[in-house]
């Protein structure tokens, strides 16, 4: 995923109201511009910290950027627009990139499934079958650890995913819950048992239940994003 144009850099000043940055440009300039996380970001920004961000022209928008990409108190990169991850996923699904998943003769996002009313974010059509893929970004790390890990902050609306998938599972259909890995430096994912004891006990039920569970890894600069390599999983 190329940024067209290319990503502005600035500093972070301070996020607030969890929508909203304010940032101060290379140049100087001061601007709230728009944070597309809903997370709680932990470990993921600090004031002062370098950010990119992209401007929008858009007359109709209220803020005049969104923020994309941080550096971490830790010195990583990490990707802050969760929205950029299904995308990213699927040029490296569209790329082969993700081996796991190769051979789908079609391709569809946000399909309605499952007894709790879900969208799946991927679903993939083989010759054998379907597979049902949740992908979630993943941006927490932790000082001297290679080692990532998600939740970032208590979510139910995972915790519902993974019960979605394995119902599948058990009725023998492929689902695979998809761990976008949008931090640099990370060799490996786990659960945050610390943080979410919940979901975590949801991802290894569900393992055990049949889901596939993949990790890929993004290089990050302010030009582009990608998903580079296949992570561990340590459950």
């Amino acid at each position: 995923m190329q940024f067209d144009p290319p990503l502005e850099e600035g500093r972070l000043l301070r996020r607030y109201k969890r929508f909203l940055a304010d940032i101060e440009t290379a140049s100087g300039e001061l601007l709230t511009i728009h944070c597309a996380n809903t997370g709680s970001m932990l470990n993921c920004m600090s004031e002062g910290a370098r950010i990119w961000f992209s401007r929008s022209n858009d007359p109709k928008r209220k803020l005049p950027g969104t923020w994309e990409i941080g550096e971490t108190p830790h010195g990583r990169l990490a990707v802050i627009n969760t929205g950029r991850a299904n995308a990213l996923v699927e040029e490296a699904l569209r790329a082969g990139l993700i081996a796991e998943l190769n051979g789908f003769t079609s391709l569809k996002r946000e399909v309605p499934y499952g007894q709790e009313r879900s969208r799946i974010d991927f679903r993939l059509d083989y010759p054998a079958g379907a597979a049902f893929v949740e992908v979630k970004s993943v941006t927490l790390g932790f000082a001297d650890s290679r080692v990532a890990a998600f939740p970032d902050a208590r979510t139910e609306r995972g915790s519902k995913h993974l019960r979605e998938l394995a119902a599948l599972a058990r009725e023998g259909i492929r689902a695979v819950q998809l761990y976008c890995v949008n931090l640099t430096d990370i060799d490996a994912v786990r659960p945050a048992d610390e943080i979410d004891p919940a979901y975590a006990a949801a991802l290894r039920e569900s393992v055990s239940a049949g889901v596939e569970v993949l990790a890929y890894g993004a290089q990050i600069s302010g030009h582009e994003v990608r998903l580079v390599k296949r992570l561990d999983v340590l459950l």
